[in-house]
């Protein structure tokens, strides 16, 4: 899971938006400051041009190993697009057939149900602290739509007041979000619920108003607690 805000990004820009819920996957290359080697395979599989010319590989080694098979190899445009068709509908993709036999729908239901359940908690607690009262909150989690490989989670938070916006988040507001996840939902669990559902982003909204005065006087108390 990578939260998204401008303390995490090497490029903010692809924050601003005019519309609400800002979408990555597929329209921005999101850029990490502190990842390892294993996010970054991850991040460069999402983007389309390298899969291409990955699935592409067994066409430009054939020439190298037998060279009557050159000229009929380059030109097999048909050939080469089928390919590219199989590895992005079959290989990377689920049929309904197989959503159907991945997960049953009232499990994945009940997965997406606690994730608004912790994400509603984890936002009532942040307007708290910030002393948010008024607006929108949302909390923002797209998964990548790709099957059968590692997990890619992109969380945000994003308001609508007083225009839309990717709200930025400290490093301890950052923390919050360690309790979204745990060993009864990971993250995981939730792709294979996105998966199942045929959906990848899930949007969930508090009214900052509606917050009770019990919450609020709360987050005060944490704030004093920790010297601020």
């Amino acid at each position: 899971m990578l939260i998204v805000c401008k303390d995490t990004i090497m490029n903010p820009a692809i924050l601003e938006t005019r519309s609400l819920p800002k979408k990555f996957f597929g329209r921005v290359q999101v850029l990490p400051k502190r990842a390892g080697l294993g996010l970054w395979c991850r991040l460069v599989l999402e983007m389309q041009l390298v899969r291409y010319l990955s699935a592409l590989l067994p066409f430009a080694a054939i020439p190298l190993f037998s060279r009557d098979l050159a000229l009929p190899i380059t030109q097999a445009p048909v050939a080469m697009v089928v390919v590219i068709a199989i590895v992005e509908l079959k290989v990377l993709r689920l049929s309904d057939a197989a959503r159907e036999r991945f997960m049953e729908e009232d499990e994945a239901l009940r997965r997406l149900d606690l994730f608004d359940l912790r994400a509603k908690t984890l936002l009532r607690r942040l307007a708290a602290k910030r002393g948010i009262e008024n607006g929108e909150l949302s909390l923002v989690c797209e998964q990548s739509e790709l099957a059968r490989v590692r997990p890619l989670t992109f969380v945000t938070v994003q308001s609508s007041d007083p225009s839309p916006n990717v709200v930025d988040l400290n490093e301890e507001e950052r923390g919050l979000f360690d309790g979204l996840f745990d060993d009864d939902l990971t993250e995981k669990s939730l792709y294979k619920a996105h998966l199942r559902l045929e959906q990848n982003i899930r949007v969930v909204k508090i009214e900052a108003q509606g917050i009770s005065a019990h919450a609020r006087l709360a987050a005060v108390l944490e704030n004093q607690a920790v010297g601020r």
